[in-house]
């Protein structure tokens, strides 16, 4: 018979498959040897005879191990076929990633299906497919296998020797553990085993080290991403129970399980209900009687102690006509001298709540890493109860430290909330923050640093004032120059406009030598400037080419300049330095800085100040998208000039909004 077959062949019948080699034979023939005869399948090329044959070969041998393990007798006799369905994996010409993943998908159920292996069985199979696990990931229920002896026997040497090189390819592929949770979680278990072993962190820490690479700039960028994603999810899961135990949103388990339905999570449970005693509604009445007192909230594994007093009470009753409840950090932020909170953990929780933040600390002591940490820790991504625990704030205080002690921008930056409306970590780590647990050592560093970059002084300085105004004098009259220097600047922005707290300003300035020394130069430059911002002098002014900051200044402390309204600096030496005496030009609203060495730091500071500003040139000069970017508050700039800079097409389209 020639031609197309009427019916399907199952790769169970075929029993055996052989390539047409005698003489005379039709071309490019492949011979199925089935139940009754024979069948001859030509292809149209050798090429492809080829592939057809593997791939026959590899169906009607995959088919044999499913039907052989998924019926296991004696354990000698299976892993000697796992062996051998390993090599067969290995040795076969066919790429794909089947190819390896049926493999491992077939161990997998048969380990699913038999939960009476005994360890040594657990090592043998595990040692077996080794190989495989080097080019592709385990899946979903190998995971699970994985987790499990990691569990119970971290010291094995399996989770060194097969393990570590399974770990350090998921950690440097690119890896999304939203639709994989398995493989983080078996990523977890890996690491707390590793600090189960003698070492202890030692050993952890040189796993960090071996996934970054001996040089100064890790050659995978999915590392540090991955890892992150790891310890935030471990960190979650030391306060997940007590979490789902007073709000409605899915655990990690529902997560894995599938369960997504309402009714399937255990219902709301506010704070203030969530106790164990038998007569609790007993307690719940007399509870307006004892708000002094500390309540007991407790879960299974967490206990969490609130002392409430009358203040604190007030703050939380002005809202009783709004439905939602009020969540923990708002509770806490009423007063830090009327609200505090200590989460106690269970051993097990506190020894992975003690890993992976010591992670988080390894992982900000590398330069490369720190500003992709810093930004991927800016939206604060650990749950409420974690920020209101004392031990986890204190402990990952040296990494917002690391932050601030950072000049780079994008690092330090990061410190600033990523918008409107919401805390970041200079608020929480600042005194009445809840994190902070100093007298303002950390506030006084994270201030210093932004000040040296902040886009908006004059912005930044007035939430200063208004929200952090005690801290920063009880600081400056401790002599920290920081404090010292903000205070000089508000008063010499004007940002305070109370008498009174000028006064005190100023008092609090002349208590200390350093705070006197600085109020006296703040009043020379007042003095100075008021004689430059008196009426008179020239409307129009240029510089002669070469001349230089210190130049301009000279040349603007000689006399009066209130009605110049043009100043021309092109083809001069002058920096953003200058930008410091520009602000105190009242009438200026033409300025020309062509081909100068003007920059982006120049450029926010005039965005600030120079309101009345009209026509900008910025030819030539080295400012970018940053600096750029500040000028959209510029709102009588009439005409700008940016031709030769480093100015981007999105940039151009923002500007044209704006001005």
């Amino acid at each position: 018979p020639t031609g197309y077959m009427e019916n399907s062949i199952s790769y169970s019948a075929i029993e055996d498959v052989q390539l047409l080699s005698w003489e005379n034979a039709p071309k490019y023939c492949l011979q199925l040897t089935i139940p009754g005869g024979t069948v001859l399948l030509q292809a149209a090329n050798s090429y492809l005879r080829d592939q057809w044959f593997h791939s026959l070969q590899w169906k009607k041998k995959i088919y044999k191990y499913k039907k052989v393990l998924s019926n296991p007798g004696r354990w000698e006799v299976v892993l000697k076929e796992i062996r051998t369905l390993v090599d067969m994996a290995l040795t076969s010409p066919l790429q794909d990633d089947s190819i390896h993943q049926a493999p491992l998908e077939i161990v997998s159920k048969l380990l699913s299906e038999n939960n009476n292996l005994t360890t040594q069985d657990h090592e043998s199979i595990i040692v077996a497919i080794a190989p495989l696990l080097e080019n592709n990931h385990p899946p979903p229920d190998l995971c699970e296998f994985f987790c499990k002896h990691c569990r119970e026997r971290p010291r094995s040497m399996v989770v060194i020797e097969v393990f570590t090189p399974v770990v350090q390819r998921i950690l440097k592929h690119n890896m999304d553990f939203g639709k994989c949770p398995r493989l983080r979680l078996f990523t977890q278990e890996y690491i707390l085993a590793l600090n189960e072993l003698n070492a202890g962190m030692e050993v952890v820490k040189k796993f960090i080290h071996s996934m970054h690479g001996p040089t100064g700039q890790c050659p995978h960028p999915r590392v540090l991403p991955n890892l992150v994603a790891v310890c935030l999810a471990a960190i979650y899961s030391c306060y997940e129970e007590f979490i789902n135990s007073r709000d409605n949103s899915p655990s990690l388990k529902e997560i894995r399980n599938g369960c997504q339905q309402q009714c399937d999570r255990k219902p709301n449970l506010p704070l203030r209900l969530l106790h164990t005693s038998p007569d609790l509604v007993s307690q719940e009445a007399t509870l307006t009687e004892s708000r002094l007192k500390p309540v007991i909230v407790t879960s299974n594994e967490i206990h969490v102690e609130v002392e409430r007093n009358n203040t604190a009470n007030q703050k939380m009753t002005a809202n009783v006509g709004n439905d939602s409840e009020p969540n923990l950090i708002d509770c806490l932020m009423v007063s830090p001298t009327c609200s505090t909170m200590s989460i106690e953990l269970s051993a097990q929780a506190d020894r992975i709540l003690g890993c992976y933040v010591e992670i988080l600390k390894m992982l900000s002591d590398y330069d490369d890493w720190r500003p992709a940490l810093a930004s991927l820790l800016q939206p604060i991504p650990f749950p409420k109860e974690a920020l209101a625990h004392e031990k986890f704030t204190k402990e990952l205080k040296y990494v917002i430290q690391r932050f601030a002690e950072d000049p780079r921008q994008e690092v330090h930056s990061c410190l600033l909330s990523v918008r409107a409306g919401k805390d970041g970590w200079f608020q929480l780590y600042s005194p009445g923050g809840v994190a902070c647990d100093d007298d303002g050592e950390l506030f006084a560093s994270m201030v210093h640093i932004l000040m040296g970059s902040c886009y908006k002084t004059k912005k930044f300085l007035l939430s200063l004032a208004e929200n952090k105004l005690g801290p920063c004098m009880l600081l400056a009259l401790r002599g920290n120059q920081t404090m010292v220097e903000i205070l000089c600047l508000m008063l010499e922005y004007n940002i305070i406009d109370n008498n009174d707290t000028q006064l005190q300003i100023i008092s609090t300035l002349e208590s200390t030598d350093v705070g006197k020394r600085m109020y006296e130069q703040l009043c020379d430059r007042q003095r100075e400037l008021k004689e430059l911002q008196r009426k008179g002098g020239p409307t129009r002014l240029t510089l002669p080419s070469k001349s230089t900051d210190a130049d301009l200044a000279r040349l603007l402390s000689s006399g009066s300049f209130g009605n110049l309204e043009n100043l021309s600096l092109a083809f001069t030496n002058v920096t953003s330095a200058c930008a410091e005496h520009l602000i105190k030009l009242p009438s200026l609203k033409q300025l020309n800085l062509w081909s100068t060495q003007f920059g982006d730091a120049g450029l926010r500071l005039l965005s600030e100040h120079l309101t009345m500003l009209q026509v900008l040139n910025l030819c030539e000069t080295p400012v970018t998208d940053a600096g750029l970017l500040a000028l959209s508050s510029m709102k009588s700039l009439c005409s700008l000039n940016m031709n030769s800079t480093k100015l981007s097409a999105d940039t151009y389209e923002d500007l044209k909004v704006f001005l």
